[in-house]
């Protein structure tokens, strides 16, 4: 007498097709994750704008696209994380919640700019800048900047005087609404513990620039490209950028 084997329950089909369909499914969110989050670490990235620093050319609540795959230049919009103190000059993102951040963070969200300010590039290490010259327009190494296209309108260069040398690895940054940017200019005055100036805070490191704006992609009405103004393309190459920068307050000679 030989023993009949037991037959064992076969699962239906339905639920191993749903089981690998839900696996499918798992690999390919988590895929597009770990690529969104390689592309937003090391290509580009979506801001969000949080003040009205950059106006005109920007505005609050614009989307923009920073790439960074290229060197940042002269007359660039350049986002940067704040170098020391300068988020007290002006407001700064609203944060979002964790769930929001982690969004953020593999790049489905455009990032709230916490912890980051966006200005114009204005000068780079070993260049010279001043304000202003006798028509009161902005100068970089002697070459006053026709600054009309972008500009706030009845906004002047600077309402302040001063003479900078920018320092190796740094940049010297301004917003196009002058009048309610807390830049590179305000934080030429910043003291030290002992009433000295610290001048280095006005500089931004160029480690800490996330990387240039290239385009504002939201609203949709407000969709365009971000170049560099034309008037930034006459100004002469710097000379040699010193270790620690040069500042005076006082205007250039007219």
């Amino acid at each position: 007498m030989t023993d009949t084997p037991t037959k064992t329950d076969a699962k239906p089909a339905h639920r191993s097709g749903f089981a690998a369909a839900a696996r499918e499914f798992v690999l390919i969110v988590v895929g597009a994750l770990i690529v969104s989050s390689i592309l937003r670490a090391f290509v580009g990235q979506m801001f969000i704008i949080p003040s009205e620093s950059m106006e005109n050319t920007l505005l609050v609540g614009d989307r923009v696209v920073v790439e960074k795959l290229t060197d940042v230049k002269r007359g660039d919009v350049v986002v940067f994380e704040d170098p020391g103190g300068w988020l007290g000059a002006e407001e700064s993102g609203q944060k979002r919640g964790s769930i929001g951040r982690f969004f953020e963070i593999v790049g489905l969200l455009p990032d709230s700019s916490h912890g980051h300010l966006i200005k114009r590039l204005i000068g780079m290490p070993g260049d010279k800048v001043a304000c202003c010259d006798a028509k009161g327009r902005l100068l970089v190494n002697g070459r006053p900047l026709d600054e009309t296209n972008y500009l706030y309108p009845g906004d002047a260069p600077s309402q302040m005087d001063f003479q900078v040398t920018v320092p190796a690895g740094r940049i010297f940054v301004m917003g196009d609404h002058r009048s309610a940017s807390g830049d590179s200019r305000v934080h030429l005055q910043d003291l030290d513990a002992n009433g000295g100036n610290q001048g280095d805070a006005a500089f931004v490191p160029l480690d800490k620039v996330t990387g240039r704006a290239i385009m504002i992609v939201w609203p949709a009405g407000r969709w365009d490209k971000l170049g560099v103004p034309d008037t930034f393309k006459a100004v002469p190459a710097p000379g040699p950028a010193p270790d620690k920068p040069s500042i005076s307050l006082t205007p250039p000679p007219k």
